[in-house]
């Protein structure tokens, strides 16, 4: 069995998500606007995150898959549940778990850049710039780390330690 390093403790992850949500609310009032979470990864931080912002807000669901059970991406990207709105003309941002390669979100934000919304900015929890592939513009960052494969807070190793509290490195027993 693996054992898992706290990273990024819940007290620091609530303290930052509070400071993304004044965030957008300050830049996008009176907009608006619709927040995508791209599941399943960015559940848990999505969920705070509405709730840390102060203006009326949509929320909806994109899930694609790039990773399949490895901690690799597989480089492709498969779009698994479409939204379920029109985005045309209004303020979108995107949240994401974690930004690393960048592929994925490149690619949804070409998607979802032809919907012709008003904007399209990208809110991600965890930015991995080491292991960056294409440049992703990130509007609102919540932490970047290191190259180490991490879990909790919604994110996952073969769909487990989504429920952990904290953001953690998983390591190997030695």
């Amino acid at each position: 069995m693996p054992t898992i390093r706290t990273l990024i403790d819940a007290q620091a992850i609530a303290y930052r998500v509070k400071s993304l949500g004044a965030a957008i609310s300050h830049a996008h009032r009176g907009h608006d606007l619709v927040l995508i979470s791209v599941l399943k990864g960015s559940f848990v931080f999505a969920a705070d995150l509405v709730r840390a912002i102060e203006i009326p807000i949509a929320v909806d669901f994109l899930a694609c898959q790039s990773y399949g059970a490895g901690t690799e991406t597989s480089g492709v990207v498969k779009i698994t549940h479409d939204l379920t709105q029109p985005i045309e003309g209004k303020h979108v941002i995107v949240v994401e778990d974690i930004i690393d390669t960048g592929l994925t979100m490149s690619y949804l934000l070409s998607n979802l850049e032809t919907r012709k919304p008003a904007s399209l900015e990208v809110c991600a929890l965890l930015h991995k710039p080491a292991r960056s592939r294409v440049k992703v513009p990130i509007h609102y960052l919540g932490f970047t780390i290191e190259d180490v494969f991490v879990v909790g807070y919604g994110l996952d190793f073969a769909e487990r330690y989504r429920n952990l509290p904290y953001i953690g490195v998983l390591e190997e027993e030695r």
